[in-house]
């Protein structure tokens, strides 16, 4: 994947497949600490120790469509190309926490990508699932949680083209914001 966006979406893909209704997505970016860090929490079914052990080998899937699964061992490689690592806390019954971090200077590092445009297109695909998104550029927080929306529009569907398009307007713009008016490095 070209994008750390792309393995954002892949990974809340698994936390769905999991039975999650409830994905946090966070994002930190500290110039300081020269970190990025992305971690991805669920209320899914979880794992088991052995099997969240193995959950970074690309030749382990508890998919039955196939033999491997690559999002978490891509997810590592790019981090750990980058100058970070991948962990994986979960357990069963209580979700799953993904946790990357990498260094934010380094010259492997994947551009970040279109977070708005992945928490809208989420919000399309799985409209009834309760999506918080945060995202921490230098102290500066934005948050975005869809359950809050989803009360002021009352009937109106989450996953309506109109809305989906004002989400994505709304995460790029205060994305920006708290990024000092430039439109960030992804």
């Amino acid at each position: 994947m070209k994008e750390l966006s792309l393995h954002v979406m892949d990974i809340v893909e698994n936390s769905l497949n999991a039975g999650a209704t409830v994905v946090e997505i966070k994002i930190v970016e500290d110039s300081k600490k020269d970190l990025l860090a992305i971690e991805i929490r669920d209320n899914g079914m979880g794992m088991d120790e052995e099997t969240a052990k193995k959950a970074l080998d690309p030749f382990f899937t508890s998919r039955t469509t196939r033999k491997v699964g690559l999002g978490l061992p891509l997810l590592a490689q790019a981090a750990k190309t980058a100058g970070g690592d991948v962990t994986v806390h979960s357990r069963p019954g209580e979700g799953t926490v993904v946790k990357a971090w990498f260094k934010k200077s380094h010259i492997d590092l994947q551009p970040l990508g279109n977070m708005a445009g992945t928490v809208a297109s989420l919000v399309a695909l799985h409209p009834d699932v309760d999506f918080i998104y945060r995202h921490v550029i230098d102290g500066r927080l934005f948050r975005f949680h869809l359950r809050e929306i989803r009360k002021r529009l009352q009937d109106v569907p989450v996953n309506n083209p109109l809305v989906v398009d004002w989400i994505r307007k709304f995460i790029s713009d205060n994305l920006k914001e708290i990024n000092g008016g430039a439109e960030g490095w992804g």
